[in-house]
Parts: structure tokens; C-alpha cells; sequence
């Protein structure tokens, strides 16, 4: 049924357990991966009074966020090969992750976006949102939402 999944990831402890079942997912349907993940842009720092002053130049921050994204889509590249899964991974660099995730999955050819919820549920999921809320209400390939 689907043959090409888009697997977000940002290298956290849940979103590796979901690098994992997505790569037995698409084991069992013989579908390809792209692992996808979202770039930070750099932090425009305010300046006054109070105001932190991060030595790091934008370049530096870019060079070191490239470097995250390989290490990150590496392991899920070395993941997906020792199950025999046929995979590749892209970044793109984003303040916004759900509309890249959707971005990536249309240009990537995606039939379905495999992501993580992280389960906020009342008052906290309400004014911290999630990307994967944001993904379900937002895309038109199918999402499915792995717990």
C-alpha cells in the first residue's frame, strides 16, 4: 500500500524508537525511507539591556547544525540498511518543522508521513502545540502517528 514513508526525526530518545518501528513498518511493506531532518535557522539575538550575547556567527551555527543532521540521518541510514530497508535522508533548515516536514514529504515523493507524538495532552499540549498536530491538520499524504 504505501511504498515511500518520510520519517521526521530530531534525534531525541522517542523519535529514535520511531526510527525504529517506522524501519520494521516499511520492512513489512516493502517501502523505501526518507529521513527527514529540520535544520534550526540561527537565533536572531536581541540586543539591549539583559540581552546575552552568543559568540557564535551564523556561519558557525550553520556548520554545526549540517554536522547534527548528518550524525542524526547517518544513524538512521545505518538503522535502515542492517534491516535491509532502502533509505536516504534529507535536512532543510527551518523555524518551522511542520511545514518542512510537509514540504519534504511532497517533494520527496512521500504516500505517508511516520512521525512521533511526544502525548501532551490538556493545558500544556494546548500552549506548546505540536508539530505532529500541526503535520495531522495540515498535510494531504496520510500521517500516521506512532505512540
Amino acid at each position: 500500500m504505501f511504498k515511500h514513508i518520510l520519517v521526521p526525526t530530531d534525534g531525541s530518545p522517542l523519535s529514535s524508537d520511531t526510527v525504529k518501528r517506522a524501519i520494521a513498518f516499511a520492512k513489512e511493506a516493502s517501502a523505501k525511507i526518507t529521513f527527514f531532518y529540520a535544520k534550526p535557522d540561527y537565533p536572531i539575538a536581541l540586543y539591549g539591556e539583559g540581552a546575552l550575547i552568543d559568540p557564535t556567527t551564523p556561519d558557525q551555527f550553520a556548520e554545526m547544525a549540517d554536522k547534527q543532521a548528518k550524525e542524526i540521518l547517518a544513524a538512521c541510514a545505518a538503522s535502515a540498511e542492517e534491516a535491509g530497508v532502502a533509505s536516504d535522508g534529507i535536512s532543510e533548515t527551518s523555524d518551522i518543522p511542520w511545514e518542512a516536514i510537509i514540504k519534504a514529504a511532497t517533494s520527496s515523493g512521500s504516500d505517508l508521513i511516520f512521525m512521533a507524538s511526544h502525548g501532551r495532552r490538556g493545558l500544556s499540549g494546548f500552549v506548546l502545540g505540536s508539530e505532529t498536530q500541526r503535520v495531522l491538520t495540515h498535510s494531504k499524504i496520510p500521517v500516521l502517528v506512532y505512540r
